[in-house]
């Protein structure tokens, strides 16, 4: 590639010192002298820039920063959390394979695993966080590829218990996926507990302003893929010429794999300018997750004190089911409460018209405090029992605590529960 080619898509010029923030290159394409040099990083994308499919300068920069956070060998990000979630698992699961996720997950990810997976024949097989090693291994069979789980699940708030289920899934040689979009890694660094993968929607809290969706899978790049258990690791890539990715790319064979295959064909990759938006927020991010914990823990007990209540989920009160896992794996709790109103649906959905500074919004993880419904909005798709399967009651609020003056969400709260 030629050198003031170099300089463009890059950000930087030779006379220049490093810029302060990432550059945008708003390009799609890449400059090269010769067929030979586009032939030889066909054979090999990891070699330089091929399309703003596979990779940008921008976004590149952003996917460091990220793999660095959660300490990972590497990180891909996507165009959406969904995305990021569909190919953590399409990197490892063809038709004829299944997956272990726990129950406690996402209602989009419960749709994505039961429904559009299950068409191009994966299985998911269903566990409750709170199952025993007992109950996990039972859950195990012939042709399970991966394990996954969320470490704060939205909505339930059930803490997972991370090293079970990575020693669970270690015993069956297969890695453990996480998703880490609520704790962030300021809160939880998942691989230290034995994960494997970890994926975000960075749509929440890491971009934290509601203004633009994306994804990011992180490899940890520990995991053996030469167990015997994933041969299209270890043996040739017809795609790409023969590559073994465990013998060319080693700890980073996951994520490389993720770029070279899934990509390429699906082109979920964000633009340029996501990512520079993206990395705004990750450069407060550790400021504001400090803060959204401060708030949502005086909230909480606020909430657990009101008569209107039924009850509350916020792992970081004692009370709390999830406590003691919340006690060993985070920092913190993030900004999100779960709590029943009495009354029910109804009474749930009246309190919610009635909120003035918080939005009724289908959103999460933002600078501004913000509720959601779920069983009647995220959640409407799954049946009476993958709700309760799923932690979510008919009269459940999912309250995104956001970064206003703490006396001012309180007040709101107790002015919509006075009109219920």
């Amino acid at each position: 590639m030629k050198d003031e080619t170099k300089c463009l898509h890059s950000g930087y010029h030779p006379k220049n010192s490093e810029p302060r923030v990432v550059p945008i290159v708003q390009s799609t394409t890449y400059v090269y002298d010769s067929t030979e040099e586009i032939a030889a990083v066909f054979d090999d994308p990891t070699k330089s820039l091929i399309y703003s499919r596979f990779a940008n300068p921008t976004v590149m920069a952003v996917e460091e920063k990220i793999a660095e956070l959660e300490g990972g060998v590497g990180a891909m990000c996507t165009s959406s959390g969904q995305a990021a979630t569909l190919l953590s698992i399409l990197n490892l699961c063809g038709a004829g394979d299944s997956f272990i996720s726990t129950t406690e997950i996402y209602g989009g990810t419960v749709n994505l695993f039961s429904h559009t997976l299950k068409r191009l024949g994966i299985e998911c097989i269903y566990v409750s966080s709170h199952a025993s090693d007992e109950e996990i291994d039972k859950a195990f069979r012939p042709g399970v590829k991966a394990v996954f789980g969320e470490t704060i699940a939205n909505p339930a708030l059930t803490v997972l218990d991370i090293k079970k289920f990575a020693d669970a899934a270690h015993r069956h040689n297969v890695p453990l996926i996480i998703d880490n979009t609520f704790a962030t890694p300021i809160l939880c660094k998942p691989f230290e507990y034995g994960a494997d993968i970890v994926i975000h929607s960075t749509t929440k809290y890491m971009d934290g302003h509601a203004v633009q969706g994306g994804g990011v899978i992180v490899d940890g790049g520990k995991f053996n893929w030469a167990n015997g258990n994933f041969p299209e690791f270890t043996e040739p890539d017809v795609t790409y010429h023969g590559i073994s990715y465990t013998e060319k790319y080693h700890e980073m064979a996951y994520i490389i794999k993720a770029r070279m295959q899934l990509m390429r064909d699906f082109g979920a990759y964000p633009a340029a300018h996501s990512a520079f938006l993206l990395n705004l927020g990750l450069e407060t991010l550790a400021v504001r997750m400090k803060q959204y914990c401060i708030n949502a823990e005086r909230v909480a007990r606020y909430l657990a004190s009101s008569d209107k209540v039924e009850s509350v989920r916020y792992p970081m009160l004692p009370e709390d089911p999830s406590y003691e896992n919340a006690k060993k794996y985070l920092k913190g709790a993030s900004g999100v409460i779960s709590f029943v109103i009495k009354g029910g649906r109804e009474a749930a959905m009246k309190f919610m018209n009635s909120l003035e500074l918080a939005s009724n919004e289908v959103h999460v993880a933002d600078i501004r405090t913000c509720v959601l419904h779920p069983a009647s909005e995220t959640h409407r798709q799954l049946s009476d029992e993958q709700l309760a399967a799923a932690g979510i009651e008919a009269g459940m609020v999912r309250l995104s605590v956001g970064l206003e003056n703490c006396d001012d969400i309180i007040d709101d709260l107790k002015n919509a529960f006075a009109k219920v």
